[in-house]
């Protein structure tokens, strides 16, 4: 496995990980990385807000409100704090 790929799955864990604290119905289920989880699993602002939050405190990366709709998938979020990390 190459560096980008390993650094690519500890974000997907870290991204997973926190939707899944603030939305724990969802653990267990099989999550469409690609989908747009607001919609999908009808999150509303404040679980999306605490979400982005939660992301933040834990990798340091400011996200701009401008820049949260790059963040509705897990795939998004990936790409995301993959191009911003230190």
């Amino acid at each position: 496995m190459n560096r980008t790929t390993a650094k690519k799955d500890e974000i997907k864990a870290l991204v997973l990980k926190n939707l899944f604290a603030i939305a724990p119905d969802l653990k267990g289920e099989s999550i469409n990385i690609s989908c747009n989880f607001r919609d999908e699993y009808d999150l509303d602002s404040m679980d999306f807000l605490h979400f982005i939050i939660a992301v933040h405190k834990e990798t340091g990366i400011e996200i701009p409100e401008a820049d949260y709709p790059q963040l509705a998938t897990v795939n998004g979020c990936i790409d995301y704090l993959f191009a911003r990390q230190r």
